[in-house]
């Protein structure tokens, strides 16, 4: 809730002209009063309305600086008329009444254009500018008048205000990475999938990867559902990527790389978080070195993501891509606290990227890492996917550990039992499959809508259909071993029980309905935690609750400064997407930092985050003007019996008359939002 002066904002209206401020409405919109730390907003202006925080907001200024936003995009895109010509009228117009020049047929000939806007331009920005444009007109005409009637500029036609506009979209913010999604699926609607390719790089470094393994939260925000259904946003990433491999072409980096500034940066840890750091330090001019323990590049993609999602060789791409940078990677390097006070010596900024790798307890009865079975999530991936992308066989130790007679994870014959549900757990079911396993449970708490959310519709079913048996509404109660070696495991029934005050529906033990489950091997898949004792102890860094490393969650700085965390270790698990987008700001961060010293946000970031707390997606708006049921394209999979015993990629991806019709039922849905401070 926020006091404004007037709103028109999402079809409120509020109006607190004459009113006393302490007697001012509010309004029920997270409207960004404050613009950043330093500078109260004036006033905001967007594709839904406008609100005045200040009684002394030059409306007719405001307008005209939002027309002028308007036309600087228009220019660049071009595509169609109204959108583009009415875009100039409308600034020239505007800008003739605010210099003291207008008349009162301008007026009306704004309102002709506008109407004409709204009714005919092809994308959301010409059809939703003008509608603040025509509140302001409608509700202080009187304003404009006196421009007009008195042929006199407007109260602060000449004042020093700030006007700071973004272009966005609700499948842009709702990216983590902020990634310009209608950009890229234009590119490939062209078949310019190289300019594809640069829209995703600006903000997403690894294009191949998060074109196959992200959850893609952009889909829930798609205007496209409204109509029918969703744009398939996360496959169109990925072409113009497989378009630069598979074409043999360098790297098209979003820009050029700028000269060094002479500073040089300490990546620790070369997953997701690390790579996306060490690619937008390098294009700003900025020496990475990244530190990695694992003697491969990627981190938990590279060696817990599994060869049927995410196949090295495109991964390896995209770690090509930041290589092609003049990154410098130091592998099978273990960081302990030592080097990093030495780094913190010897390098101008220290990025902590190192993930979140141990396994967390099931916390059942009889739950002791010595038994022979029990085997964590994250090291069982490993194990796996160490020797199928890279051929790294078990040592005769991990053998004896694992119960395993042969140079690889073989399991066949074997009961595996998971404990999850999210991406990890699913990965876990899916690779024992692979591995012969005769047969996969996952044992999941709550229910299947559930499991659905946490990792995506598709990860679900492929997996049921791979044999894998789900469980749900239940939990490992206990081990029974012999001799230290798993036979049994004790599973208890739940029920959703009604909260009697209206919350969320309790889970509630069953009684009588316990069961027993043979079992070779138990994998817990609960979540993971941070290992963090290579961080002096003397620095003290805050902490969360969570044992990670605590930033205040936009500039990405810990509280020792020069000391930056991005991805696992900062949140805790996350997807690839979110440790992108941290890594992608704090980078900009840094950047800043190494050349000022001091910790700011760009205008950029500031909006994005305004933006996000607005909420630019309306789930409840009537979308119109389009034609609904169009088909939403399915890529081809392989057959269930074709991939269930190997690690083929599963998911072949769009033929280019698929990539081409469904990049077409995007709306191209941008929307210019602009505060005045």
């Amino acid at each position: 809730m926020s006091k404004v002066y007037f709103s028109t904002w999402r079809g409120e209206s509020i109006n607190n002209i004459g009113k006393a401020h302490d007697a001012w409405e509010e309004s029920s919109h997270k409207l960004p009063l404050q613009y950043n730390e330093h500078a109260a907003s004036k006033a905001f202006i967007g594709w839904d309305g406008v609100a005045l925080f200040d009684v002394d907001v030059d409306v007719v200024r405001l307008a005209t600086e939002y027309a002028a936003q308007y036309q600087v995009y228009s220019e660049a895109c071009g595509r169609c008329a109204p959108g583009r010509w009415g875009g100039r009228i409308l600034y020239d117009l505007l800008d003739k009444i605010a210099r003291g020049e207008g008349s009162h047929s301008d007026m009306e000939h704004l309102r002709e254009v506008s109407a004409t806007m709204m009714a005919t331009s092809k994308c959301e920005i010409g059809k939703t500018v003008p509608k603040p444009i025509l509140d302001l007109m409608h509700h202080f005409e009187s304003e404009f008048a006196t421009c007009i009637d008195q042929q006199k500029a407007s109260k602060h036609y000449h004042s020093d205000v700030n006007y700071i506009a973004k272009i966005t979209a609700p499948c842009m913010d709702a990216c983590p990475a902020h990634v310009d999604i209608p950009a890229y699926i234009e590119g490939v609607r062209d078949l310019r999938f190289d300019d594809s390719l640069m829209a995703t790089r600006q903000t997403m470094p690894l294009a191949h990867t998060c074109g196959r393994v992200c959850p893609h939260p952009c889909e829930n925000e798609c205007r496209r559902a409204n109509l029918d259904s969703p744009i398939s946003i996360m496959e169109l990433k990925r072409l113009g990527a497989d378009y630069e491999t598979d074409h043999g072409f360098g790297f098209f980096h979003p820009h050029k790389q700028k000269k060094s500034i002479g500073k040089k940066v300490a990546v620790v840890g070369a997953g997701p978080a690390g790579l996306t750091t060490a690619y937008y330090l390098a294009l700003d001019g900025v020496h990475c070195d990244v530190y990695e323990e694992l003697p491969v590049l990627g981190g938990e993609v590279a060696v817990g993501v599994p060869e049927y999602r995410m196949p090295i060789d495109k991964y390896n791409k995209d770690i090509e891509a930041v290589k092609d940078l003049g990154v410098n990677f130091i592998l099978n390097t273990r960081v302990n606290d030592e080097m990093m006070r030495r780094f913190e010596q010897e390098y101008d900024g220290v990025m902590i990227a190192s993930g979140a790798r141990i396994s967390k307890k099931v916390y059942c009865d009889n739950e002791r890492p010595e038994i022979t079975g029990y085997w964590g999530a994250i090291d069982f991936l490993d194990r796996i996917n160490l020797y199928v992308k890279y051929g790294y066989t078990l040592t005769e130790a991990q053998k004896k550990e694992y119960a395993i007679d042969v140079d690889y994870v073989d399991l066949t014959g074997k009961t595996v039992v998971c404990v999850g549900g999210g991406f990890t757990s699913m990965d876990v079911v899916r690779c024992s499959i692979r591995a012969g396993a005769s047969r996969v449970v996952m044992i999941y708490r709550r229910d299947e809508k559930t499991i659905i959310g946490n990792t995506t519709y598709e990860e679900y079913h492929e997996a049921v259909e791979e044999g894998v048996e789900f469980i749900f509404h239940s939990a490992v109660a206990g081990i029974i071993d012999e001799e230290n070696v798993l036979k049994k495991l004790v599973i208890d029934r739940f029920e959703l029980v009604p909260d009697p005050s209206g919350g969320r529906p309790q889970l509630q033990k069953v009684e009588g309905a316990s069961f027993e489950m043979e079992a070779d091997y138990l994998i817990p898949a609960v979540s993971q935690s941070a290992d963090l004792k290579f961080v002096p102890k003397e620095w003290a860094l805050e902490m969360t609750s969570w044992g990670t490393l605590k930033t205040n969650g936009r500039d990405f700085m810990t509280s020792r400064k020069g000391i930056f965390a991005s991805g696992d270790c900062e949140y805790g698990p996350m997807t690839i997407v979110n440790a992108v987008g941290q890594a992608k700001r704090g980078a900009s961060v840094m950047t800043r930092y190494l050349q000022s010293g001091e910790i700011t946000l760009s205008d950029e970031e500031i909006m994005e985050d305004h933006l996000r707390k607005m909420r630019v997606y309306n789930k409840k708006e009537k979308v119109t003007g389009w034609m609904p049921g169009v088909p939403r394209a399915v890529s081809e999979k392989l057959d269930v019996e074709t991939r269930k015993d190997n690690s083929q990629e599963v998911n072949l991806g769009f033929t280019q008359e698929e990539a081409i019709a469904e990049a077409e039922r995007c709306m191209r849905c941008y929307y210019i939002a602009m505060v005045a401070h």
